[in-house]
């Protein structure tokens, strides 16, 4: 056998222990290599989705788990990556059982989402909209990049294992993620209008006031437009508070 053959049966084994041991190494010493690799994995994944992991037995948890490191060819090591990876193998690979919850991939989401808010790096050309800065009116706005706008059909922020429901809420649940200003992950709940111009603002590095409302007016006709520009000018600066809506300065 070449060295790529033994290669690849050793991490064969790994991923699959039902597969046959690879010539040469003894099974007491694979199941240490395994353990090592597969614990690690584990570890990066219940700690990710702590919640998800809560709704299941122990052994239902590990043969999702188990699942996703046999089959799912993973492109990172890195720890938030693989929280990715396993999201991304719930949607596309992972084949729904009877003891899955209908909510289990919004779930995934909400609890990925967090991760990605808490680990975000700050953009240098975003900074706090302060007493000090100019009227609202007149400064560039962006949407902060530690903060993320999600839409789900379930009531994902109430879910636990005393709460699971079987049916969608009867609206959308709208969510900002974000980070606070002492650097801890927040839940914001949303309106529609919220939540829809957050994420109009989030496809652009920056917008000026009156883009803004512009966009709002062409967009909500049946709502008057004084009521508008009063209700923007105020979400804008409650937003800016928390750390949602940022000043851009760059070019």
């Amino acid at each position: 056998m070449s060295f790529v053959d033994v290669q690849q049966d050793f991490m064969d084994y790994i991923k699959d222990p039902s597969r046959p041991l690879p010539d040469g190494i003894e099974a007491r010493r694979m199941k240490i290599y395994r353990e090592l690799f597969f614990n690690n994995v584990d570890g990066f994944v219940s700690n990710a989705f702590p919640v998800l992991k809560s709704l299941y037995k122990e052994e239902d948890w590990l043969e999702i788990v188990q699942s996703f490191f046999a089959t799912h060819d993973c492109h990172t090591p890195i720890f938030v990556g693989i929280s990715q990876e396993f999201l991304l193998f719930l949607q596309t690979e992972y084949q729904v059982t009877e003891i899955d919850p209908p909510f289990m991939l919004e779930l995934a989401h909400y609890e990925w989402l967090e991760l990605v808010v808490a680990v975000a790096q700050d953009n240098a050309s975003q900074r706090l909209i302060t007493s000090e800065d100019t009227e609202i009116e007149t400064i560039k706005l962006c949407v902060s990049a530690t903060s993320k706008v999600a839409q789900y059909a379930y009531d994902v922020q109430h879910i636990s294992p005393d709460y699971r429901p079987e049916e969608p809420s009867e609206l959308p649940q709208y969510f900002c993620i974000y980070r606070d200003l002492n650097e801890e992950v927040r839940f914001l709940l949303l309106n529609p209008l919220t939540a829809q111009m957050l994420a109009y603002l989030s496809q652009h590095e920056s917008l000026g006031y009156t883009e803004l409302l512009d966009w709002l007016v062409h967009t909500y006709t049946h709502i008057q437009a004084d009521a508008l520009k009063a209700g923007c000018l105020q979400l804008l600066e409650d937003l800016g508070h928390k750390g949602i809506i940022k000043r851009f300065i760059g070019k």
